[in-house]
């Protein structure tokens, strides 16, 4: 049974957990500092390495519960899809989740410290090499029960879908006054749904 005192250090952590990775998609890993954690989350600057030890081990946690939201969110496993309405059903309900899923302040998040994950010896490599074979594997799974054209494969198709939505993603970042990532994603779901669905049918 949960203690108080154990239900309270749950709720400081949850807290800072969700200041930092705000912070961390606003600002940048390097930039943000205990100070800006305490105040945006309203928990004592000298709590914060007591439940996390570091910052660095603050950025992990806020990475480990990033890929635990995404994880949550992702729609269900598919069933066999061979029929072609079924098969165009199931490919909208892909394209919808992705779309859903791109819309999370999560993905602001890994687009802002892709740098800190590239540089060499990075502690956040890792986890950024998990969140990407998640969602891979994940949209993979979904194509795999699709009638494809031949030459076309599951996975060269999933990793073109989640490199082109994180990719509109970064170009949002840089000039939000001249990119609309709803409209963006919806030509890449058009574009995508032509590819695999060329008949129409």
């Amino acid at each position: 049974m949960t203690t108080r005192r154990e239900q309270t250090s749950h709720e400081s952590s949850e807290l800072i957990l969700r200041a930092a990775a705000e912070l961390f998609a606003a600002k940048g890993y390097r930039q943000t500092t205990f100070a800006d954690v305490a105040e945006r989350s309203g928990i004592s600057r000298g709590s914060i390495p007591w439940h996390f030890g570091s910052k660095e081990g603050l950025l992990l946690a806020v990475l480990e519960r990033s890929v635990d939201l995404i994880r949550a969110e992702l729609i269900e496993e598919p069933g066999e899809l061979v029929e072609p309405k079924e098969a165009e059903a199931g490919f909208d309900r892909l394209m919808g989740g992705a779309d859903a899923l791109f819309a999370q302040p999560t993905t602001k998040l890994f687009v802002t410290l892709l740098v800190e994950a590239l540089e060499p010896g990075s502690p956040i490599h890792g986890r950024y090499v998990e969140i990407h074979n998640t969602l891979r594997d994940h949209c993979r799974r979904w194509l795999e029960r699709l009638p494809l054209p031949p030459g076309l494969s599951a996975e060269t198709l999933a990793v073109t879908i989640i490199g082109a939505g994180i990719g509109i993603h970064q170009q949002w970042l840089l000039a939000p006054d001249r990119v609309d990532p709803e409209q963006a994603l919806a030509a890449l779901r058009t574009l995508v749904t032509a590819a695999v669905l060329p008949t129409g049918e």
